[in-house]
């Protein structure tokens, strides 16, 4: 299937951040707000996941989640996710199937971290999964403001710029 066959296969809407979504599963359980943090404002679900799909030329811009992220990789180009972590390092995660050009089949985005992504060849798609627990909400959900994250992170200014709207 090409990129605009898995958009109307699977029904997958416009995302925020950029891109297109399905979610694909919500668990039935949830977790009580006395078991969470500060800084979740309710209950969670346990989990939830979702078919996530980057289309040519396109990006994931940076925002955070006060949830942990596992990305999943299934197929078209690699994707690469580009994360700023809480204390201010830097990294590229690699997603995709080419295990001995350093790309994982999964990758962890830890809670509260900003991060972007963008599918490796910017003329091909990037098709994937996320799986967040505690389960996604988009109450938890903060899309960058280019000038703060530049503000608070600027050795990073270039990237921040490039994946920011």
């Amino acid at each position: 299937m090409n990129f605009q066959e898995l958009i109307s296969f699977y029904g997958l809407l416009p995302h925020p951040e950029g891109g297109f979504y399905k979610r694909t599963y919500a668990a039935d359980k949830v977790i009580s707000k006395d078991c969470l943090g500060d800084e979740f404002d309710g209950e969670r679900l346990i989990s939830t996941a979702i078919y996530y799909l980057l289309t040519p030329g396109t990006f994931s811009a940076f925002h955070r989640i006060k949830s942990d992220e596992l990305w999943h990789f299934y197929q078209g180009t690699s994707l690469h996710i580009h994360v700023i972590h809480l204390r201010g390092n830097y990294e590229i995660l690699k997603l995709g199937d080419n295990l001995l050009n350093g790309e994982s089949f999964q990758h962890l985005v830890k809670a509260g971290s900003w991060f972007a992504s963008v599918p490796s060849n910017p003329d091909g798609y990037s098709f994937v999964g996320c799986t967040v627990s505690p389960g996604f909400d988009f109450n938890d959900f903060e899309l960058a403001d280019r000038e703060m994250l530049s503000s608070a992170f600027p050795q990073h200014e270039l990237i921040i710029k490039k994946f920011t709207r």
